[in-house]
């Protein structure tokens, strides 16, 4: 067996079609055909299923297929790692975001580290966090900026900042003259939330004390974008609540909680193992640096809901 081979199930069990899956791969159909076939003969197993459409795995073959994704990223990682003993950072990065950190943490770091790393090259995609756990299981990612916890036995994380949740009102808004809310202040509330998918979401339910969205007399809108609430919201209709790096500081329609105050804990994540440990190290500096240090105050991580 080769990597090459393991290259051809990997597009096979992607595209579900042999053309198109050797189109992926740059060779012609025969020639995919023939390897995937090859492999199965040397494996002594049928890894695909040729009678149905699509192409699809049999059980055998979701097995070494998963398998075979875990050794081509291990074999891109060495390689990766290598280059970047002898010759510093280099190579490309494949860096996974949720939309609502995208935005705003972004602008503050990504300038200031591709001048300092020429060499490496960024590819960083904006996703919801279910996307990025599934593209970094699948070796589609190398890395991945969203909010934790996730499943310590599959992912580490690099912990880099705790994030406050902050109340966002129109200017006449019952609450508006608080200069600071407690939880029980959002019951009964009209707010506005994101659509489904987004974790914020879930956190936001998750601080109103809600377990999910479905019937609950609180949740009257829902949005696709953080700017798109907070326009919604200066308009005049129902509050919201948003990220702090999502603000200015002399906001007016931002209100803050009382101590402990929630917050969301932003970090790095990697599928284990993660060899590449200098741009690991790098990324978390430079982020680090870049966010404006919280005042100290006593906060509480809201977790993410289900």
């Amino acid at each position: 067996m080769t990597l090459q081979q393991f290259q051809y199930i990997i597009a096979l069990d992607d595209h579900r079609h042999f053309v198109k899956a050797a189109s992926a791969c740059f060779v012609t159909q025969p020639t995919l055909t023939m390897q995937v076939r090859k492999l199965e003969e040397e494996m002594g197993v049928m890894l695909f299923d040729r009678r149905t459409q699509p192409v699809q795995p049999t059980e055998m073959g979701k097995m070494v297929i998963a398998q075979a994704r875990v050794v081509l990223r291990e074999t891109a990682q060495l390689t990766t790692l290598v280059e970047e003993l002898r010759a510093g950072l280099s190579g490309s990065l494949r860096v996974g975001i949720i939309p609502t950190l995208a935005p705003y943490l972004l602008p503050l770091f990504l300038t200031e580290f591709a001048h300092a790393h020429p060499t490496l090259e960024l590819h960083i995609d904006e996703r919801k966090t279910s996307r990025i756990l599934k593209s970094l299981r699948r070796g589609e990612l190398d890395l991945g900026i969203l909010v934790t916890p996730v499943d310590p036995m599959e992912f580490e994380e690099v912990k880099l900042f705790q994030e406050a949740f902050l109340a966002y009102l129109p200017q006449d808004h019952q609450l508006w003259g608080n200069k600071r809310l407690q939880r029980k202040d959002l019951q009964n509330q009209a707010l506005w939330v994101l659509g489904e998918g987004h974790c914020f979401r879930d956190q936001m339910l998750s601080l109103c004390d809600r377990p999910s969205a479905a019937g609950h007399d609180n949740v009257l809108y829902e949005s696709g974008s953080i700017e798109t609430l907070k326009n919604l919201v200066r308009q005049g209709s129902g509050m919201t609540l948003v990220p702090e790096l999502s603000v200015s500081t002399n906001d007016l329609h931002v209100r803050r909680f009382m101590a402990p105050e929630p917050v969301r804990q932003v970090s790095l994540v990697v599928r284990k193992p993660f060899v590449r440990r200098k741009v690991l190290e790098a990324l978390a500096s430079v982020i680090k640096a870049s966010v404006p240090q919280a005042r100290t105050r006593s906060m509480e991580v809201i977790p993410l809901g289900n």
